[in-house]
């Protein structure tokens, strides 16, 4: 449990020491009158030692040291035969003074045995909660690879059904799905890289953006990125990526043509109350005529279409200057 440091905390705790200390040595020294007819002489301080260690134990040491001078005190002025010239004899100074050593030897041990319980206990919370992490971090991890898998599959299944309609098309397919696959690679080195931990949504995906351009040799082709703050979830920042990864094969591919002086922009901004937007444009020649974005059989309109399905979000194809692709889904 965790202790009040305030002023109140720290003053009740020393006022509740204060307050053990004295009950305890008052409770010591009447136990050792009642037992003074039963003990031989030369025991003054045998109640008083474990009044010490109790206060030490539940107290701690400052407590358990006001206990201690308490205690010589009393055995000192009704346990301890005075001196010839003063309170105490020689015998009694010494033995007030073994007293002393030992009480304080007791306190020092009781504390570092608590420090080394303490320690003891808040190692094995941390490793408690390493455990449940790790736990969670390899169930989420599980969750992930299986979500994968799945994605990878079916888009395997979708390249099968494209070569089983035109089997003359099965090595472009085969190089459609091998780039897909190092897509959703890429992704996810990205997402899990401990340098893009503290990067802005912005800055994440320019470098995602950035990467695609590279692989497909087109780095001349001038990028400009948009965001807002954004704070989403790792399900919702996969099929984000992908989705952005996706578009810009597209834009590159189909709406640039080729161009090495062609422009993209992606923009992520919000768009209603608990909604955002992204936005992912070229300035290409923009839809060929009579494309219907609804009925469209190119693999990359139906992943991308399914990709948004997860995010809950809603797809649009606006028609204008140049090639555009509208995502709105829940923030």
């Amino acid at each position: 449990m965790a202790e009040d440091w305030t002023i109140a905390g720290r003053t009740a705790r020393i006022a509740s020491g204060v307050a053990l200390a004295v009950m305890a040595c008052a409770a010591a020294t009447g136990l050792r009158m009642v037992a003074a007819p039963l003990l031989p002489p030369g025991f003054p301080f045998l109640t008083f030692f474990p009044a010490v260690v109790l206060v030490a134990f539940v107290a701690g040491p400052w407590a358990a040291t006001l206990c201690a001078v308490l205690s010589g005190i009393a055995a000192a002025l009704l346990f301890m035969p005075p001196g010839p010239a003063g309170p105490l004899s020689l015998a009694g100074l010494v033995a007030l003074g073994m007293f002393a050593s030992v009480a304080a030897v007791d306190i020092i041990l009781i504390h570092l045995m608590k420090r080394a319980g303490n320690r003891l206990r808040a190692e094995r919370e941390r490793a408690a909660r390493l455990y449940e992490e790790q736990r969670l971090l390899f169930q989420e991890l599980q969750h992930r690879v299986a979500n994968n898998m799945a994605f990878v599959a079916s888009i395997l299944s979708m390249h099968k059904r494209q070569v089983a309609r035109d089997p003359g098309s099965a090595t472009a397919a085969f190089d459609e799905a091998i780039e897909r696959i190092h897509a959703i690679g890429r992704v996810h080195r990205r997402l899990y890289d401990p340098a893009a931990a503290g990067l802005s949504a912005r800055d994440y995906l320019e470098q995602l953006a950035r990467d695609s351009l590279a692989l497909m040799n087109a780095g001349e082709v001038r990028l400009e990125v948009s965001a807002a703050e954004l704070r989403l979830d790792l399900t919702r920042l996969v099929a984000l990526s992908l989705i952005v990864a996706e578009l810009m094969t597209n834009a590159v591919k189909h709406g640039l043509a080729g161009r090495p002086d062609g422009q993209i922009r992606i923009t992520i901004a919000p768009s209603a109350p608990d909604r955002l937007a992204l936005v992912v444009a070229d300035d290409g020649p923009g839809l060929p005529d009579g494309f219907d974005p609804r009925t469209a059989s190119g693999l990359g309109a139906r992943i991308v279409q399914g990709l948004a399905a997860q995010l809950g979000g809603t797809i649009d194809w606006p028609r204008g200057q140049g090639g555009m692709v509208r995502i709105e889904f829940p923030a």
